[in-house]
């Protein structure tokens, strides 16, 4: 089966590597991964190739689109996407299109998406499924109704299903979109997309890091986006105030598009025992060696944690309710501790940092993680 699987980034790279992991369980068939952010480091597997249209990114205030082509107008580029869709359809011919995210997000996208969707349903291109892919907590919208009443128009009009990336017992999408009742598809959950880390990844990494077992190992992330210095500063100096800082290592990786200036602060703040990176593809083999992870709360950052069973500290994203949402459920679980702005002052910190890693086990989860298997097995089941 050839399968078109549509997914922008426009902020962070976490849609991306939430997509990759579904792409990657699609083992048996033909991927196109087609994206159009900035470009993200990430190894593909032999079955799956990226298609990329000219680039598209978030504004920093996250109300409207901005390319990086400076020669062509966002018109322009908007026309190019739109072409480039259009002819790959009608050339490959795919069986199934694999939405991330619209629509229930990506409302800025309609100008590319609608008329795939309606030259599909008009069949002015070959015939194919329709798939939404979507993870478990929805941001909010400003207008929410008009939002939701467009978003289920065009699932029951377009759509064939939606594949929710979630543990029913964790989080349902009707908590988060009031219109759920009206869509008239099916609605699957498959589980959380998470990877599983190697059995002897904590062994080998550790040993990689020359480190002993009475030696702690300590990494801060902000995810993939371009915020979270703030929280990433405040570990740096809560670090250099723990006591027994000189059996442990502090690794900080800011993500690949966090502010120059930010990363050259963090750089000139890291004292003894600290390391600074931007990126790691090896990041989950690292936090399963880990015995603590201080990080934002996004969707891959905590599939990551769960995973790999290292205790957590999460500061989420205060921009909007999903990383706080999901955080505080995953708290009230016992799987992590969320941590609020008052206690990102340094000495603060410290105490809750080494309190953490004084407890004597790791976190059991029992939410289901076995999302991309999942989802690849119900689509070869219903999508054939």
């Amino acid at each position: 089966m050839k399968i078109f699987h549509y997914c922008q980034h426009v902020l962070g790279i976490g849609h991306f590597f939430r997509s990759l992991e579904i792409s990657r369980a699609l083992a048996d068939h033909d991927v196109a991964l087609i994206t159009g952010g900035p470009p993200v480091d990430a190894t593909l597997p032999g079955h799956v190739r990226e298609i990329r249209l000219p680039d598209l990114q978030m504004n920093p205030d996250f109300k409207g689109l901005f390319s990086s082509q400076k020669n062509s107008s966002l018109e322009q580029i908007k026309f190019e996407r739109r072409k480039c869709l259009l002819d790959l359809f009608a050339r490959e011919r795919p069986d199934l299109f694999l939405v991330e995210l619209y629509p229930f997000g990506r409302k800025a996208f309609r100008f590319e998406l609608d008329p795939i969707l309606q030259a599909l349903e008009n069949h002015d291109l070959p015939s194919c499924g329709v798939v939404c892919s979507v993870r478990d907590i929805l941001v909010e919208k400003e207008d929410a109704l008009k939002h939701e009443t467009r978003a289920v128009n065009t699932l029951n009009r377009h759509f064939d299903a939606v594949l929710v990336h979630a543990d029913p017992k964790l989080a349902q999408l009707d908590e988060t979109f009031d219109q759920f009742d009206r869509i008239e598809i099916p609605v699957v959950y498959t589980g959380y997309i998470a990877r599983k880390p190697s059995p002897d990844a904590r062994k080998t990494m550790r040993r990689q890091l020359n480190m002993t077992p009475d030696d702690r190992l300590i990494i801060a992330s902000a995810g993939g986006g371009n915020v979270g210095a703030t929280l990433l500063e405040a570990v740096i100096r809560a670090f250099d105030r723990m006591q027994d800082r000189n059996r442990g290592q502090l690794k900080v990786f800011s993500g690949p598009f966090l502010p120059s200036g930010d990363f050259k602060r963090l750089t000139e703040i890291a004292g003894d025992r600290v390391t600074v990176n931007q990126f790691t593809p090896d990041f989950l083999s690292y936090l399963t060696a880990a015995d603590l992870s201080v990080s934002m709360g996004g969707y891959n950052t905590t599939m990551n944690i769960l995973a790999s069973k290292v205790p957590a500290l999460i500061w989420p994203f205060p921009q909007n309710r999903e990383q706080r949402t999901r955080a505080q459920r995953l708290a009230e679980a016992g799987a992590l501790r969320v941590v609020d702005d008052k206690e990102l002052q340094p000495d603060r910190l410290a105490a809750i940092m080494a309190q953490t890693l004084s407890k004597p086990s790791r976190p059991i989860v029992t939410f289901d993680l076995g999302g991309a298997q999942k989802t690849a097995n119900w689509i070869e089941k219903h999508a054939l």
